[in-house]
């Protein structure tokens, strides 16, 4: 039986995040953790990990398309409709989440694979009400309260939004491959040297390993799917790695199965958490682990509904955006991704005083304080 494009592409997918997986799950990479690590106990090896992450990501992206191998503007980040509401509200609402929820969206796959049920839920939550705001009753709302949002920059004369085209159109310069080049330099440079300027990162093998990993797999996304994928006859969709709207589609084709063409993004999906349910068998880390008390699951009930939800409106998650899209350096990735690290560290702070007791009304001014005033004294 001859083997369609599709399946061979989704079956690269699988392989590639069934590593990704496994890879995950050993090094214990999270960028909720890493969030939380930063904000709660001042440790920042997950985050240079992830910072790690996102430089790699970027250079490898970058020069893949100023070589000419492929066109990033074809893929969802680079294009003229800048949804800024979408950035701002949809990654609050993500950060959020996740928070609520124990872990973003990959974080989910590989805790599901690992015998967490808690995850679990999170899992079913978040695709159902990401499916929904993709093509169900949410979407009325997206598209009546947030498409409004959009600013077409074509309007004010840009063909996408690229940092480099952004910022040069900002000072009426002319872009240039050159200019590109040097801004992708740059852009790699700041990011990798901050993650290695990280004691914890450069001193831990598993947060190394974490955040080159996952910098690599996102730029092997966009060869499968940009370069192999390639066909005039039966092409894929450009994409990188994403954990939103892929779990959403893949419940819809677990349960459609027989009318349903399986994706890239679907089989990434699966293979996550194949790969983490593999490495936790042969390590024997393999454990059930469940909802103890109720105000935890209604925590991961509202976070998981606020991942779904936040996380289409964004058009991505930490890995959606905070690497996949920064990896195409589109304005709009870096604005969402701020967003999401902004929801997520004021809820922890958030949650950090209402263990005195306090309101939260006055947990609120407070946490969002310790955040935004990063002078004033934590307490």
């Amino acid at each position: 039986m001859e083997i369609e494009h599709i399946h061979l592409i989704a079956g690269l997918g699988f392989a590639l995040a069934f590593v990704f997986g496994a890879v995950l799950n050993k090094t214990n990479f999270c960028t909720m953790g890493a969030i939380s690590d930063w904000v709660n106990m001042g440790l920042k090896g997950r985050f240079g990990a992830w910072l790690l992450a996102m430089g790699i990501a970027v250079a490898g992206a970058q020069v893949l398309e100023l070589t000419g191998v492929i066109d990033l503007t074809e893929s969802i980040y680079r294009g003229t409709a800048f949804g800024l509401g979408g950035f701002i509200i949809g990654g609050l609402m993500f950060g959020v989440g996740m928070t609520l929820g124990g872990g973003c969206g990959q974080r989910t796959l590989v805790r599901v694979g690992s015998g967490n049920l808690k995850s679990l839920v999170v899992f079913l939550v978040l695709g159902l009400t990401a499916y929904m705001t993709l093509r169900g009753i949410i979407g009325v709302l997206r598209l009546e309260l947030i498409e409004p949002m959009t600013i077409d920059l074509s309007e004010k004369g840009l063909e996408e939004q690229g940092l480099a085209s952004v910022v040069l159109h900002w000072f009426n310069v002319e872009v240039s491959t050159g200019l590109r080049w040097l801004f992708a330099i740059v852009a790699s440079i700041i990011l990798i040297g901050s993650a290695l300027r990280i004691d914890e990162l450069r001193n831990d093998f598993n947060n190394l390993l974490g955040g080159i990993v996952v910098g690599l797999a996102v730029v092997a996304a966009w060869i499968i799917t940009a370069v192999i994928g390639y066909d005039d006859f039966d092409p894929v969709p450009v994409e990188g790695l994403s954990f939103v709207a892929p779990i959403g589609n893949s419940i819809s084709y677990l349960m459609t199965y027989t009318g349903a063409t399986i994706t890239f993004a679907i089989a990434v999906t699966l293979g996550v958490i194949a790969g983490s349910f593999v490495y936790s068998i042969v390590t024997r880390t393999f454990r059930i682990e469940t909802f103890s008390q109720r105000g935890d699951m209604i925590n991961h009930l509202v976070g998981g509904a606020l991942m779904g939800v936040g996380g289409v409106l964004a058009l991505g998650c930490t890995v959606g955006q905070g690497v996949t899209g920064l990896s195409t350096l589109a304005v709009g990735s870096i604005v969402a991704t701020l967003s999401i690290m902004l929801g997520s560290a004021i809820t922890m702070r958030v949650a950090y005083h209402r263990m005195d007791e306090r309101g939260v009304f006055n947990s609120l001014m407070a946490g969002t304080a310790d955040i935004l005033i990063p002078w004033r004294k934590l307490s």
